[in-house]
């Protein structure tokens, strides 16, 4: 009987909160249609370009399947501003391969179509020198996808401490407190900004200081470009987090934005494979902060990207976070006009 209404108390609380309801129900298969787009997506083609070479080449490799471009002179600046897999340069009858190799995986698979290729027939396999724009023959996959790892925990956490936080100064009644006094919103939106800030700050640099140094993840470009980027990732996770707590009346709905808010955002950070995704796929991905900051991030970790090469991204997770704080300081409007 006593465990009977137990479950009819729980009934009726779930039955009062629709928005718990719906998240329940609904997450689980937006998430669910999100992957099912996402992993059937299919691989674009192997990009390889052709110098110095006969047209016996040519059909080779695009019998092996490649989108082959036969040109006279190429070089590694046009093969990262055309984005090329790989570039085949024939000289005196001795091959070089240089392998762009910013995902391993799509180089492993040039290296691989093309022995079968120009094997053809031959049960000798060609010789071919072979060098990389990024990283090197025993680059791996986690070594282009860790940097954006990196990024992922800093927001993942300053988003969650800093709503959970912000929630609990509203639900104990301290923020309807300095509302009362004529301290002004934007005044209360800074000031919860700046001083869980500064420990978004520290907890970033302990986490980017702990994976270079200590997991000996890839750095190649500036570690204080990295410790910028992601000082603005937690302050976008920052605003954002105080931002959806004043939509919460419990830690528990507050964690509850997680399936909405984070996970999505976990598949437009270059782990899965872009370039393959639909044009509307990757048309969603730009509308999210962690979409710039994972392109950014590898850029100067794995890449050894300057500050210019990342400066469009960075602005982008900066215009991020002003257009929060700003809702933030509109948002405070319904507890009280000021």
């Amino acid at each position: 009987m006593r465990v009977a209404s137990l479950v009819t108390r729980i009934t009726q609380q779930m039955r009062r909160d629709p928005r718990t309801v719906a998240l329940f129900f609904l997450a689980p298969l937006l998430i669910l249609t999100l992957m099912y787009f996402i992993f059937d997506t299919e691989a674009s083609d192997l990009k390889i370009v052709v110098t110095g070479s006969d047209e016996t080449i040519v059909k080779a490799l695009k019998k092996a399947d490649f989108q082959v471009t036969a040109a006279e002179e190429f070089s590694q600046e046009k093969m990262i501003e055309k984005d090329t897999d790989g570039w085949l340069h024939v000289e005196n009858g001795k091959m070089k391969l240089t392998l762009l190799n910013d995902e391993p995986t799509r180089a492993k698979a040039v290296q691989m179509q093309m022995m079968q290729g120009l094997q053809g027939n031959e049960k000798k396999t060609p010789s071919i020198e072979e060098q990389y724009v990024y990283g090197d023959a025993n680059t791996k996959s986690f070594d282009t996808f860790s940097p954006m790892l990196v990024s992922f925990f800093v927001f993942f956490f300053v988003f969650l401490i800093a709503g959970i936080a912000l929630l609990k100064e509203r639900t104990s009644g301290t923020l309807e407190r300095l509302l009362a006094t004529p301290i002004k919103r934007y005044e209360i939106v800074a000031g919860y900004v700046i001083g869980y800030g500064l420990f978004a700050l520290v907890q970033t640099i302990i986490v980017v200081l702990y994976a270079v140094n200590v997991l000996d993840i890839v750095l190649v470009g500036s570690i204080w470009l990295v410790l910028l980027t992601n000082i603005l990732v937690a302050l976008v996770a920052l605003s954002l987090g105080t931002l959806l707590s004043s939509f919460a009346t419990s830690e528990f709905q507050m964690v509850q934005f997680i399936p909405l808010v984070i996970v999505p955002q976990v598949f437009f950070t270059g782990i899965f494979p872009l370039d393959g995704m639909s044009d509307w796929l990757q048309k969603i991905g730009k509308v999210m902060p962690l979409y710039y900051a994972s392109d950014a991030m590898n850029g100067i970790m794995y890449k050894g990207f300057t500050f210019n090469e990342i400066s469009l991204d960075l602005l982008i997770l900066l215009a991020f976070a002003v257009v929060f704080i700003t809702i933030n300081i509109i948002s405070l409007k319904k507890y009280r006009a000021l």
